[in-house]
């Protein structure tokens, strides 16, 4: 027992070390025998060429954000991933400045699972957030592990769509995992670990910091085959996780939207440099040589009501409405329908969950 909780605490140690490269960690356990507890001996620490701030941490570790650690992990039953663990995911060894630890909430065999990371706005339009818990579904009934970043907007509804898929789905956080960012993910977030995983490269108490997210980035797209961005503007974080797919060797996937809509910006752009433009779910599958899963009929879906006739003038406006968002003034010069029949006519629309209310008085169409 006491040679465990030896180990831990030197992997937690490792874990916190700053600088620490995967090719200092191997060099460290390699002369250590495999053993963490022998690295932070000082003959092998002095003996690593390592940077001073590892140096120096790994001489005199911060001993209370040790204790720390060690009483969350045993609270938490996370786990630490050592980047010379055997379990650590096997593409994400493959970029090009791999994280030397991950803790891990959850399975860790999920980072190891065929993965396709999921991203974009965190403002997204009805349509663009249906797509992405639609298509999320599909995946995972596919075999595949849906992967995202726990934001709001296109990530939430992709882990989502996992989950109601039946399948799992891994959230990479840019916060130590003892925080849940945001705040009102929490519940979501719970959810993951029980199907999937949690992980992150910081250490307990880490905040959300900026520079953090685009270090999450890398992780989501390292851990995947691919990633498919759903929605995103011109300057979109999402753009980032694409180009560092490509830069991992990795398939990037973009869905097409109106040319007058800021969030097909981003996508267009991704398309214009060579992304597959992505239809329907079974463009990815395909391209990833996957086969297309078959909807299963259950009782549920037989049961389903089917969606009453509208009449020619919720057509019309409908028709006026298209994909993209737009306010009742618009509607009522795009119709010629009298403004209080419009606003009558959305309410009901979205009581029958066709359309959405948007901020700014705006709304748009549910696929």
């Amino acid at each position: 027992m006491l040679a465990r909780m030896e180990t831990v605490r030197a992997r937690a140690v490792l874990a916190r070390t700053p600088a620490l490269s995967c090719a200092d960690l191997t060099t460290l356990l390699a002369a250590a025998g495999g053993e963490p507890q022998r690295a932070l001996e000082g003959r092998v620490v002095r003996a690593a060429q390592l940077s001073p701030a590892a140096r120096d941490f790994m001489s005199a570790p911060a001993e209370s954000a040790i204790a720390d650690d060690l009483s969350w992990l045993g609270r938490s039953g996370a786990q630490i991933l050592l980047y010379t663990d055997p379990e650590y995911p096997p593409l994400l060894r493959q970029i090009a400045a791999p994280p030397a630890a991950l803790y891990v909430l959850g399975s860790a065999a999920a980072l190891s699972s065929p993965q396709l990371a999921m991203v974009g706005s965190r403002s997204p339009t009805p349509a663009g957030r249906t797509t992405a818990h639609e298509f999320a579904a599909w995946f995972v009934r596919a075999g595949l592990t849906v992967t995202s970043g726990l934001a709001v907007g296109i990530d939430a509804a992709s882990h989502e769509g996992a989950l109601a898929g039946g399948g799992q789905t891994v959230a990479v956080c840019g916060t130590g995992l003892d925080l849940v960012y945001p705040p009102e993910h929490h519940g979501l977030a719970q959810r993951i670990a029980a199907h999937g995983a949690l992980v992150s490269e910081f250490p307990p108490g880490t905040g959300p910091a900026r520079a953090n997210f685009p270090r999450r980035n890398r992780i989501i797209s390292g851990l995947s085959v691919g990633t498919l961005v759903v929605e995103a503007a011109r300057h979109s974080g999402s753009l980032i996780t694409a180009r560092l797919a490509v830069e991992s060797g990795r398939e990037v996937f973009a869905i097409p939207g109106s040319i007058h809509s800021a969030l097909s910006r981003g996508c267009h752009q991704l398309i214009k440099q060579g992304a597959k433009l992505v239809e329907e779910a079974a463009d990815v599958l395909s391209e990833l040589q996957i086969s297309v899963p078959k909807e299963p009929l259950t009782a549920q879906s037989m049961a389903a009501p089917k969606p009453r006739v509208l009449d020619k003038e919720y057509e019309m406006l409908l028709d006026a409405l298209g994909f993209e968002p737009a306010t009742i003034d618009t509607l009522v010069a795009r119709t010629q329908l009298p403004g209080e029949s419009v606003a009558s006519m959305l309410l009901i629309l979205e009581l029958e969950g066709r359309v959405a209310s948007l901020p700014g008085g705006r709304y748009g169409r549910i696929p």
